[in-house]
């Protein structure tokens, strides 16, 4: 029997074949999601998306809503009886289903545990079963209630009682990269935790208490904006373009396997001179309140007094660091959103 030769193909048509990859993100209608599945769209990937919509939205998306490498699953990640087969297929998968938002995660701390503790553990347990390597987002709230003028990777952690509802979130995050470890060292799977502190832009909502899009919108409306407490807790912002291309070198970098990133700004500032040059930036005349925590969150809410990451683990791996200064994207927030 005369066996047909495969058509022989291009030195341009191989490089293309190897770039584009089958790419699986969870949670990727919502805020960071979204524009990462745009940015892998732009490479040439194909991208299936799973969200249950509980904090993402398709708007998000519409962007891409029609393109043809796309494909959307409204459901949760341990919910999908297809998550085996499409954990399989990936090249590569980004993690980002999870809880958002303070408000959120004080008022629903159930909620805020089951999401984060269920869907990781069903998503590590597809990914391994074919040794796709993940990208599991974290956050900064695991460093609790440390007192350092700056967060490293290899800080020891301090996590407030149980009985503070805003802990559930930071506990089960933290126990979300355990887990991602526990996957590394007993079956070879290749994860990288990336810890995100406060990242900003386009399509981020103020609905679950991000500051910055709260105190934008007020400001615009010629509302009070509100600072909730002292006002002098410090945050650090990152722009979520420079969030994104962080994310992706870390996931295409197989020497970041097995290890925790931060991922942030680098320009600390008070709450309260955030919003200064808020208002300052809208040209607007809005007064700035104080608002005691207990107006806004539960009666047993903490908060964190500093959060700035230390990067100098992200610079010595991949070489980058956040490129966007807080003055461009307060102006860009003021301007595009």
């Amino acid at each position: 029997m005369k066996v047909r030769a495969p058509p022989v193909r291009g030195a341009g048509e191989e490089l293309l074949a190897m770039a584009r990859q089958h790419i699986l993100v969870t949670g990727g209608a919502g805020f960071i999601g979204s524009h990462l599945v745009e940015r892998l769209l732009a490479e040439g990937h194909r991208v299936v998306v799973i969200d249950d919509l509980s904090t993402g939205r398709l708007s998000n998306l519409k962007a891409v809503t029609r393109h043809p490498e796309l494909r959307i699953r409204i459901e949760r990640v341990s919910d999908c009886r297809d998550l085996p087969r499409l954990a399989r297929q990936a090249h590569c998968i980004y993690h980002l289903a999870a809880a958002v938002g303070v408000q959120l995660v004080a008022r629903f701390p159930i909620r805020t545990i089951h999401t984060n503790l269920r869907e990781t553990e069903a998503l590590l347990a597809a990914a391994s079963r074919g040794q796709t390597p993940v990208l599991l987002a974290s956050t900064s709230e695991v460093y609790g209630k440390s007192g350092k003028p700056l967060f490293s990777e290899t800080d020891d952690l301090l996590i407030g009682p149980p009985n503070f509802g805003r802990w559930s979130y930071a506990c089960s995050k933290l126990m979300d990269e355990f887990l991602a470890m526990a996957y590394a060292q007993e079956r070879g799977l290749p994860v990288v935790v990336a810890r995100l502190f406060n990242t900003v832009g386009p399509r981020q909502t103020g609905r679950f208490g991000m500051v910055l899009p709260r105190l934008v919108a007020a400001a615009r409306a010629g509302k009070p904006l509100e600072v909730y407490g002292s006002g002098r807790q410090t945050r650090s912002f990152c722009w979520v373009g420079d969030t994104v291309e962080a994310l992706v070198r870390l996931q295409n970098l197989p020497a970041a396997r097995g290890l925790v990133v931060n991922i942030g700004g680098t320009e600390e500032i008070s709450i309260l001179d955030l919003a200064r040059r808020v208002r300052q930036a809208c040209g607007s005349r809005s007064i700035i309140k104080r608002i005691p925590y207990r107006r806004v969150f539960p009666g047993d809410f903490e908060d964190l007094q500093h959060r700035c990451p230390d990067l100098r683990r992200l610079r010595r791996l991949t070489g980058f660091r956040p490129r966007t200064p807080l003055a461009e994207i307060i102006r860009r927030l003021v301007v595009e959103t």
